[in-house]
C-alpha cells in the first residue's frame, strides 16, 4: 500500500514580504492551488483546494439554525485563503494569519496527512516537547 498524503518535517524562513516556500517534494501537489486556513492550535492549516474543500463541507452544509455552527461555519470560511504558489513555490501568507499564528522569521511547515501546518519554530518545538509523554504512551489516547 502506497502512503498518500503530507509528511515531514521542513524549516523554511519566511521572507521579508511574508512568503513561505513550500516543501519541493510536494510542489507538484499544488499546481491548483493552495488553500490556507487558520487551524487549532495556534497554527495555519495548508490544503489543497480539494482537501479544504472535503475539511469544510460539514461546515458549508451544517443547518444555518445552529448558532455553534454558524459561528464555526463564518470563522473558519472567513479566515481561509486560496493562494497560487509562485515559480519558486512560494505562498503568500496574509497579515492577519501571520499574526494569527506568531509567523515571523523562522517556521517550520509539518506534515499531517491530509494536510500541512505552518507553525512559529519556538511555538512548534514546545507543542512537540508537550506531545511527547502521550506520544510515548498512547494508551489513554482516543485515536478513533
Amino acid at each position: 500500500m502506497a502512503l498518500t498524503g503530507f509528511f515531514g518535517t521542513y524549516t523554511p524562513r519566511m521572507d521579508d514580504k511574508g512568503r513561505v516556500t513550500l516543501p519541493a517534494r510536494y510542489r507538484g501537489t499544488f499546481t491548483d492551488g493552495v488553500m490556507v486556513a487558520r487551524g487549532q492550535d495556534h497554527c495555519l492549516y495548508v490544503f489543497t483546494p480539494e482537501g479544504f474543500a472535503e475539511h469544510a463541507a460539514s461546515a458549508i452544509d451544517a443547518p444555518i439554525t445552529d448558532q455553534r455552527a454558524r459561528g464555526y461555519q463564518r470563522y473558519l470560511l472567513a479566515n481561509a485563503d486560496q493562494q497560487i504558489p509562485d515559480g519558486q513555490g512560494r505562498i503568500s501568507v496574509p497579515a492577519r494569519m501571520r499574526e494569527y499564528a506568531g509567523l515571523v522569521k523562522d517556521v517550520v511547515v509539518v506534515g499531517v496527512g491530509r494536510r500541512m501546518e505552518l507553525w512559529d519554530a519556538d511555538r512548534w518545538a514546545a507543542y512537540e516537547a508537550a506531545q511527547e509523554a502521550d506520544y510515548a504512551d498512547p494508551s489513554g489516547l482516543d485515536l478513533g
